[in-house]
């Protein structure tokens, strides 16, 4: 409301009622100023009136939206339902140009704002988490396999001869394929495994830096495209040496892409990617949206020291997109502020350690162990030794540890991975031993429990209340012939794919 509609206003109603009403608009206003003038996460997250308020006025900026305008083209951002729009909040030009997908649509005033404002604030959390390095952030709408793929595609301009890509074995699928779908050839590096310091069986795993480097000498520098370091990963794997990995690449001219999935929100991870940064070669970091920053499924964030890189994986890719992935980090980092997400930040760390504390116990009353991974502050390993080590066959044995796996998830129990150790699979013809492991020949079967943003205390408690009964079940039902279509119930359950893609 401008000063001319306040005076006729105040001809309706007294002056002192609509000078109160200003304020209180003007305080919104000035949110979205400091906003604009800081692009940083503002200290306190916004209430739901004061992002709509926002959303409202970008989206009367597109054209789309106008009062008046003939749409003579192709694409006018026309929506059939009401109820679409409404979802999108009438921002419908998606992001970016044909050449690029951060540049400014001229349609599109709003909606660019948006999205130029969101990068900064990408930038900013991280930074804020503690990956003080990065210089530019960008936010794409692709998850993270699509965005370590676009990241490699970009780096093979410059080094358009080279083919491989060396990678610390890590069994999880999206990432191996990211080096397929960009017709590069992946160099599988196998994990060191450092036992248990007792001498049970277990262990973790960790980078083979010597293995790295012999590799490097074998190709050659000029052959070798980049080296694809995992940061967050599943226990008993350890995040990879990426400081060392970094200065090995800076020694040898070999690009360096860190998959950082969903390891933003663990305090030692960023530290080390951190260091990576400051040390060595480091050309991009990518982290999921969803895992780190509590919104749906589908976008991911690249970072790095040098905005260039940035910038050129942004003039990649090919056309538009959507802009909903950026459009819910925006809503949310704009609701969570700094201080919500320092407080999700240390509440996770917290709530790890009670989970730990948790496992440790069960795994007492079983006789097991949870594996100690130092460097994994999010996944925890619990040990199945004494799980049908009566079965020698080992295909019987798989089978009745995958059970298991199915039991918990038709109980509840979602995200959880029962890693037999005696799986093989084949991905594109490459061949992987114990997949799920990511090792040959990992000498325990184990479960494994992520403590991941936004987890609460009472989940962690229900989870272990679950795990106990759920074992007590599954024991009985192997002692007993099981009544006919019992077992083919809870089979149906697959939970091998799920268990070992859930990144």
């Amino acid at each position: 409301m401008n000063s001319a509609s306040a005076a006729l206003a105040e001809q309706l109603v007294p002056g002192t009622y609509v000078r109160q009403g200003l304020d209180a608009i003007r305080s919104r206003e000035k949110l979205v100023t400091t906003l604009l003038a800081q692009r940083r996460l503002p200290d306190e997250g916004w209430d739901d009136a004061s992002v709509e308020l926002l959303l409202q006025t970008l989206s009367a900026m597109d054209s789309n939206n106008f009062l008046s305008g003939a749409g003579a083209g192709e694409r006018e951002a026309r929506i059939f339902s009401p109820l679409v729009a409404r979802r999108h909040f009438h921002l419908a030009h998606g992001v970016g140009r044909s050449g690029d997908v951060a540049a400014v649509q001229p349609k599109a005033a709003g909606s660019s704002l948006m999205v130029q404002v969101a990068n900064a604030l990408a930038k900013d959390v991280l930074r804020l988490a503690g990956m003080r390095a990065v210089q530019a952030a960008l936010v794409l709408p692709v998850a993270t396999g699509m965005s370590l793929m676009l990241v490699l595609l970009q780096l093979r301009e410059s080094k358009p001869n080279a083919r491989y890509v060396i990678w610390p074995r890590i069994d999880q699928k999206s990432c191996f394929k990211s080096i397929l779908a960009a017709g590069l050839t992946p160099l599988i590096l196998a994990n060191t495994m450092v036992e248990e310091k007792d001498g049970s069986p277990g262990g973790y795993l960790k980078t083979d830096l010597v293995g790295m480097a012999a590799l490097m000498d074998q190709y050659g520098s000029d052959s070798i495209l980049a080296v694809m370091s995992t940061t967050s990963c599943f226990a008993p794997r350890a995040y990879d040496s990426v400081k060392e990995i970094a200065e090995l690449c800076q020694e040898r001219g070999i690009a360096h892409v860190i998959n950082n999935a969903y390891g933003v929100q663990a305090s030692k991870c960023v530290h080390e990617v951190e260091l990576a940064m400051r040390t060595g070669r480091v050309d991009a970091v990518v982290q999921s949206l969803d895992k780190n920053f509590m919104v749906p499924v589908g976008g991911a964030i690249v970072c790095s020291a040098s905005r260039d890189v940035v910038d050129r994986v942004a003039k990649f890719y090919p056309g538009r997109a959507s802009a909903t992935p950026t459009l819910d980090f925006f809503i949310t980092m704009l609701q969570m502020g700094k201080s919500g997400y320092r407080r999700l930040l240390q509440e996770r760390k917290q709530l790890a350690a009670y989970m730990r504390e948790k496992l440790d116990a069960f795994a007492i009353e079983e006789g097991e162990r949870v594996l100690h991974v130092s460097s994994n502050e999010i996944s925890f390993a619990l040990t199945l030794g004494s799980f049908c080590s009566e079965v020698m066959e080992k295909q019987e044995k798989s089978r009745r540890l995958t059970l298991l796996g199915a039991m918990l998830f038709s109980r509840g129990v979602s995200g959880a991975r029962v890693v037999s150790c005696l799986d093989h699979k084949t991905i594109a013809g490459h061949e992987f031993n114990s997949f799920g492991a990511h090792f040959d020949g990992f000498p325990v079967a184990y479960a494994t429990f992520a403590c991941a943003l936004g987890m609460r205390h009472d989940e962690v408690d229900l989870l272990v209340t679950k795990l106990r009964k759920t074992i007590h079940e599954w024991r009985a039902k192997l002692n007993k012939r099981s009544p006919p279509g019992e077992y083919q119930v809870e089979q149906s359950f697959d939970t091998r794919e799920p268990q070992v893609d859930c990144l």
